[in-house]
């Protein structure tokens, strides 16, 4: 089976749309090489457009190599560099915040740790031991 086409008429005016979108002199449009301006541009419905596989081929080889194509094409790399520099981002981000959860954790326990010694020590000083009474005892086994 054929793939369906259209008219010879209906692809002459896509091929002068497409003419008038790459010279940058838009009839309809606001000019953006787009498959939607492409159509509107040429007066056509979108599935008209898509049955017109030839001129479509044409596009696809014309955006690829138009200045606004190399620049596209240079915004997606860029916009891909991006989101991979997010990603690792937030993946540093994810990691540091889980030490300074850990360390967050080891700072708690250490101050309870820390209270808890000073509450030992507190008591401790708060006691009284008597000394012995009298005469301090010497024992001492030496032979000069």
């Amino acid at each position: 089976m054929t793939p369906p086409t259209v008219s010879v008429m209906t692809e002459q005016a896509l091929r002068e749309a497409m003419e008038r979108l790459f010279a940058g002199k838009p009839a309809r449009t606001d000019g953006k090489l787009a498959e939607n301006n492409l159509w509107r541009e040429a007066g056509v419905s979108r599935a008209t457009m898509n049955r017109a596989a030839a001129v479509l081929a044409e596009w696809d080889s014309r955006i690829g190599q138009s200045p606004a194509g190399r620049r596209d094409q240079k915004q997606t790399e860029e916009i891909t560099r991006l989101r991979r520099q997010l990603k690792d981002n937030r993946q540093d981000r994810r990691r540091l915040h889980d030490q300074v959860d850990a360390a967050a954790t080891v700072i708690a326990a250490l101050l309870a740790e820390d209270a808890a010694m000073r509450e030992q020590l507190i008591k401790r000083s708060a006691v009284v031991v008597p000394l012995p009474q009298g005469p301090p005892r010497v024992s001492c086994d030496c032979r000069l």
